[in-house]
């Protein structure tokens, strides 16, 4: 695939905003019989990867009724270790079999080298923003695309820790996604409430004075036409003897101020398809029917504002 690609066609094109939701297992059976007005499904790629069963019958009735997006939490695709060629083969079988509308997965890592072998952390950890690591996840992304045969998307992750890189290889996250973006002509996958998450973190550690202002800031940096789409979900705050801390667990309604973030996330990059995450403590599916319907109308403000 050429570095240039540009895979994220133009807002303005858009008929109607798309927006979607996550489909998870309390809601496979209503969903299929409801069928409710939604422009796609996002599931998580990985609890598909068996070559048959029940889980991927479901899904490939889903798929007669709704486009589907891929979303991946295990590609590792930050890895100095490289990429599990298992894993982006069953990656690319479930494609093939299901063509779907968008894939992605985050800027993080999991595997890495230790004792002569490959360790995995089972959780998504932070990259250091800098221009080695940059080079790494360049590789691994155009090494994914180039495996699909079609752009692929990475998402900005909620990040619970930072590397303390050298001031002179530093960049800002926002360079760093735009960069890769300019470089393997990737999409971005922009989560609005990760990004007001580590706000939060950043002002409890005193790195940060106006989240909301942080955040919009952020979004103002990153280069328009390169996003593919936006995620929202709620978050939670955990207390423990050691203090607070901001958690995207995804087990709630979406917040006001990520509401306010996702309005101007939209006057940023225009109605790109939204979806709304939602992963724990799962509520009965006309909860996330009604999040998607205020995304929707929000988007389509901003279709009318760009027209």
């Amino acid at each position: 695939m050429p570095a240039n690609a540009n895979p994220v066609p133009s807002a303005l094109g858009l008929k109607r905003p798309e927006v979607g939701i996550g489909w998870r297992h309390p809601h496979y059976a209503q969903l299929l019989d409801e069928v409710p007005a939604l422009d796609f499904l996002e599931v998580h790629s990985e609890n598909f990867f068996a070559p048959g069963g029940a889980a991927l019958a479901v899904l490939e009735r889903g798929r007669s009724a709704y486009p589907v997006s891929l979303h991946g939490v295990g590609l590792s695709l930050g890895s100095a270790a490289g990429l599990d060629t298992w894993h982006l083969q069953q990656l690319a079988r479930l494609v093939e079999r299901l063509d779907p509308v968008r894939v992605s997965d985050h800027a993080s890592f999991a595997r890495g080298s230790y004792a002569g072998g490959t360790v995995h952390a089972a959780d998504l950890l932070p990259l250091p923003f800098t221009r080695e690591a940059l080079d790494v996840l360049c590789a691994n992304v155009q090494q994914v695309q180039d495996v699909l045969q079609r752009p692929f998307m990475v998402e900005n992750l909620s990040a619970y820790l930072q590397w303390n890189a050298p001031a002179e290889q530093a960049l800002e996250e926002t360079d760093f996604l735009n960069t890769l973006s300019q470089r393997t002509g990737c999409a971005l996958l922009i989560d609005v409430n990760n990004i007001y998450v580590n706000a939060l973190n950043a002002q409890a550690a005193g790195l940060c004075s106006d989240p909301v202002a942080s955040c919009r800031a952020w979004l103002a940096h990153i280069a328009p036409g390169s996003v593919g789409e936006l995620h929202l979900a709620g978050h939670c705050r955990v207390s423990d003897g050691h203090g607070e801390i901001v958690i995207d667990d995804h087990g709630s309604r979406v917040g006001a101020e990520v509401w306010a973030l996702y309005g101007h996330a939209l006057a940023c990059f225009g109605p790109v398809p939204t979806l709304i995450e939602w992963d724990t403590d799962i509520p009965a599916l006309a909860v996330l029917l009604d999040e998607a319907t205020r995304a929707r109308a929000l988007a389509q403000h901003a279709l009318m504002e760009c027209a």
